[in-house]
């Protein structure tokens, strides 16, 4: 166990979540379910079994370091790595796992994002652990895979080898498929959702850096000489001023040779939208509304209802609908409809005041 270490990504800005996710407070650090808990700390959380809590590391934006600080107090400062920008995934694994690597050349490290959702916090913690003893000692890139309920398109696809061990060969990736496809995956077999929850060793993943990457492993190999000094958020500036912006996913498991999947079923959704959240709220009304706030309903089914502080919202024959408000910003959007969620806020950047986003 004291080998073990966590990468929780917490960077994004959960913009299909809009408005209750702004880029000054977004959703992860939000209670989206209602459990007391806010999504990170719920990550956080998940792992305190797994490794010594001086072994989570948190990868954020360099603005919402204190909100991280915050709501993870017994994180030391060193665990809290910061971007000065965005540059997709890759970049962010490459910076903690070059660092985890400079304090532990032993380390096995697990690479979550800060914003899934797991039912089953039990039968994740097996997986993980089982994941972790895959890796141990090896040569390996692991993905969970999780076994797909319905040809679901707003999620990756992974197919595997049959094979002996539980751990399977990945032979294809397939990033949101159309609907047909996604049907004949399912019918397969042999497909699992891309769950983005990665387990490797330290030396594994900088090893497919340098293979894979080899411009990025030079940036933060020479960036590595500041870290854990107070020189290091200078040559992170430095760093990422020259990285380009790719995922992990791309710039790396889709090319290595070493990639493996971990078929596995523990109550995963990634609460990536307003619909999933509908999907997973614990209690709805009788009329099937999920609602949080000071609602007052009429004749309205099958919708999310919220409000902030104490304000008072008063609704009136709707069905299907996100009604969401918070602070300055009020969103009312068939739920169907919620993929246009993205482009409202385009054009709200473009449109309006910096403050709405």
């Amino acid at each position: 166990m004291q080998h073990h270490y966590v990468v929780i990504m917490a960077g994004g800005i959960g913009s299909r979540f809009w408005p209750v996710s702004r880029t000054n407070y977004p959703k992860q650090f939000h209670d989206i379910l209602g459990t007391g808990r806010t999504m990170i700390q719920e990550t956080a959380d998940r792992f305190l079994d797994i490794c010594p809590k001086e072994n989570i590391y948190i990868v954020t934006n360099r603005d919402y370091e204190k909100l991280v600080a915050q709501q993870l107090p017994y994180l030391a400062p060193d665990q809290i790595l910061t971007e000065p920008i965005g540059r997709n995934t890759a970049p962010c694994v490459a910076y903690a796992c070059q660092k985890i690597a400079l304090k532990d050349p032993k380390a096995n490290i697990v690479v979550s994002p800060a914003d899934h959702i797991i039912a089953n916090v039990a039968e994740f913690k097996r997986v993980i652990l089982q994941a972790l003893a895959g890796t141990e000692g090896q040569d390996r890139l692991v993905t969970l895979g999780i076994h797909p309920s319905r040809p679901d398109t707003g999620y990756g696809y992974i197919q595997y080898q049959e094979g002996d061990s539980e751990i399977r060969r990945v032979k294809t990736f397939t990033e949101k498929p159309e609907l047909d496809f996604a049907i004949r995956f399912i019918e397969s077999g042999d497909f699992v959702w891309n769950a983005g929850i990665f387990i490797w060793t330290a030396e594994a993943i900088n090893k497919s850096i340098r293979k894979y990457l080899p411009d990025m492993a030079e940036i933060f190999e020479e960036a590595a000489k500041d870290f854990y000094t107070p020189a290091e958020k200078v040559a992170i500036d430095k760093a990422y001023s020259q990285c380009k912006n790719i995922s992990i996913d791309y710039g790396i498991m889709e090319k290595s040779d070493n990639v493996f999947v971990l078929p596995a079923e523990f109550g995963w959704s990634d609460l990536g939208t307003w619909k999933s959240l509908y999907e997973l709220a614990p209690t709805k009304d009788k009329q099937g509304n999920v609602v949080d706030g000071n609602v007052m309903i009429y004749d309205t089914t099958n919708s999310i209802l919220k409000v902030s502080g104490g304000k008072l919202l008063v609704v009136h024959g709707l069905d299907n609908f996100i009604v969401a408000e918070s602070d300055d910003v009020i969103m009312i959007c068939p739920k169907d409809d919620e993929q246009k969620v993205k482009a409202f806020v385009a054009d709200t950047k473009a449109a309006k005041e910096k403050r709405f986003i």
